[in-house]
């Protein structure tokens, strides 16, 4: 199992993607807002969305997990 994490801290802007949805390397899953810029975190490997961790409007920390993928 893989998580993506949060590259910095920021708020969850925008999740782009649910749990049950396959996704590809690269892909952007979900939005951070930092400093009134919107950085977009990508999954690094291929896989299915098992758990969504953190929900929009939630406060998350540098290396913090977002989501799982299985």
């Amino acid at each position: 199992m893989a998580t993506v994490k949060a590259s910095m801290a920021g708020n969850v802007w925008k999740v782009l993607v649910s749990e049950g949805e396959e996704v590809k390397a690269g892909q952007d899953v979900v939005i951070l807002e930092s400093m009134k810029m919107e950085i977009p975190i990508a999954a690094e490997e291929d896989g299915v969305v098992q758990k969504l961790i953190a929900q929009e409007g939630d406060f998350v920390n540098e290396d913090e997990d977002l989501l799982e993928l299985q």
